[in-house]
């Protein structure tokens, strides 16, 4: 598997002396792409050691990991259950493009409560879960696990030890984990949530065994799945300047945010800057819906 790092040439760079490269880990997989991929390697590999055929998951109406996780099934001869938060979504599936899309893989759905979601850890719920699906293998919401992080800390390869920045977007953290790892000594790794809150902190320090990084919490845009008119027209102006596709919940929001550095002059010139495209892009389809309801530009 062969990924690309993809030099970025815009005005601001050059005025500002930064060179920026993207690694392009959306192309691995329609679908099973970026970090989604790199974390259900290992996790796959585990479950069949295991002797496990179906694979028990959770996330939300527009989640990727919902859609990889499906579609990994289906390539790899996996049965597939996603726990779905939001009892609301049962009777119209259909209608959101990437439960459509995770079904037509082959995953059977159980919807369940916000509330009972939010206990989806406790014994009681696995208790039940068990009783209704019998054996099967469970990967976190999200992906993020130690197999996950191991995946993840295969993005970087001997190439990119030039570069002094490494940016990634943070949902669960285990990607920054895994680019924390394996980094060069010399190496920063900017991580920019797409939720709001501290509580990633802990949660990365989890599975980060070195202190190199860092979380620059201010390009949320008001948290998970929030978007507005400024974030939509930067990733389309972003594409047609690059021919590049960014999603509109983490990557773009992480390239918005790097490139509002960038002019502020957060970083020294001369600084070598490489991107991570984790993936993603099957949720723009759903995003555009949203956007189309409350009457906002759409995504290119």
């Amino acid at each position: 598997m062969k990924v690309e790092n993809q030099k970025i040439d815009l005005a601001l760079l050059r005025e500002k002396e930064i060179t920026l490269f993207i690694k392009r880990e959306d192309a691995i997989h329609p679908i099973i792409s970026g970090n989604k991929y790199r974390k259900l390697k290992y996790n796959i590999k585990e479950a069949k050691l295991l002797g496990n055929d179906t694979l028990l998951t959770f996330g939300g109406a527009y989640s990727n990991h919902i859609a990889a996780t499906a579609c990994v099934g289906k390539e790899y001869g996996f049965k597939t259950i996603g726990i779905i938060r939001g009892e609301e979504l049962s009777g119209k599936w259909e209608s959101n493009p990437t439960l459509a899309l995770a079904k037509e893989q082959g995953m059977h759905f159980h919807f369940v409560s916000r509330e009972n979601y939010r206990e989806k850890e406790e014994p009681y719920f696995r208790n039940e879960l068990q009783k209704n699906f019998g054996s099967f293998y469970t990967i976190p919401e999200g992906g993020t696990n130690d197999l996950a992080v191991k995946g993840c800390e295969e993005i970087l390869t001997d190439k990119d030890k030039g570069f002094n920045v490494i940016c990634s977007c943070v949902g669960t953290g285990g990607t920054l984990a895994g680019l924390s790892n394996s980094a060069a000594q010399n190496q920063t790794i900017l991580g920019f949530p797409a939720l709001k809150g501290d509580f990633l902190k802990n949660d990365i320090r989890k599975f980060a065994k070195n202190e190199n990084w860092k979380l620059i919490s201010d390009y949320h845009f008001g948290g998970y799945a929030k978007i507005n008119a400024n974030l939509v027209a930067f990733i389309n102006n972003f594409k047609r300047e690059t021919k590049i596709q960014l999603d509109p919940i983490y990557t773009g929001k992480m390239v918005y945010g790097l490139f509002d550095l960038i002019a502020k002059d957060y970083f020294q010139k001369g600084t070598k800057i490489l991107l991570i495209h984790s993936g993603g892009l099957q949720g723009i389809h759903g995003m555009n819906m949203v956007l189309k309801k409350k009457n906002l530009p759409l995504l290119q």
